[in-house]
């Protein structure tokens, strides 16, 4: 079996852009900030979203996974009220009972204290225990660059708990750098290069990184034109029998 997942934020108008995705010949692709294809009045757009899962409080701007049309995504109805207050972006899905995809964005969602990589790890621990044969994707807005000593839900403190259950980022895995110390940055603020980071990720469980065969940034001079982010895609070939079995945990 071979695999490819994209993750990219698209800095919104995916209908403007989803052309430039077609040279990955991605199976699985997350998007950030793109439109519901359900509300797009953009017919391309719509025809070439032919299998997806989307969530967002505006149409215009929301997290979405895109499969090629034969991948089977099953929507999973994980929790995401930590205490309360619901958690976002994310979308935990089955893909062809094989394996879990968790896509995420990381939003601030009106939280000063756990905004961001704060809704990741809130979303953890509500959830964790899911997490068996698990790949999960996005822009989780954070680095451990900006880890702060008084908190327990920095970066370092959800990458920590996923290795914990066997689960660890396959672009630290495959140019072997160091959390914080990344050499190809994902996001550009203000698409200034000059003030570059590494935020966005795929983290896999380990029966999947062991067929990780590429990790690729995409390259400044292609993608900074169209959005603040550079995709980051993930592939693998060769996945054993056992991992694409179908995966009985629900």
């Amino acid at each position: 079996m071979d695999l490819r997942i994209v993750t990219w934020n698209c800095n919104g108008a995916l209908r403007k852009k989803y052309e430039f995705l077609a040279a990955f010949n991605a199976d699985l692709l997350v998007i950030q900030e793109c439109e519901n294809p359900a509300e797009a009045a953009h017919g391309g757009y719509k025809e070439w979203a032919k299998n997806y899962l989307w969530v967002g409080d505006n149409k215009h701007k929301g997290l979405e996974i895109f499969a090629k049309e034969e991948i089977v995504l099953e929507a999973l109805d994980w929790e995401d009220a930590y205490q309360g207050h619901q958690v976002k972006y994310f979308i935990p899905c089955q893909v062809d009972q094989s394996f879990q995809l968790l896509a995420v964005w990381a939003h601030y969602n009106n939280s000063p204290n756990f905004g961001y990589i704060g809704q990741l790890w809130k979303y953890l621990q509500l959830n964790k225990q899911h997490l068996k044969k698990a790949v999960i994707a996005g822009d989780f807005n954070s680095n451990a660059i900006w880890d702060e000593w008084d908190r327990w839900w920095n970066y370092s403190d959800v990458e920590k708990e996923l290795k914990e259950v066997g689960i660890e980022s396959l672009y630290h895995k495959f140019y072997d750098e160091i959390q914080g110390q990344e050499s190809h940055p994902t996001f550009f603020m203000n698409r200034k290069v000059a003030r570059a980071y590494h935020i966005d990720y795929v983290f896999a469980c380990q029966e999947l990184t062991k067929s990780l065969l590429n990790v690729e940034v995409g390259k400044v001079d292609e993608w900074l034109r169209i959005s603040d982010h550079l995709p980051l895609i993930c592939h693998f070939n060769n996945l054993n029998h056992k991992f694409t079995a179908p995966c009985l945990v629900h």
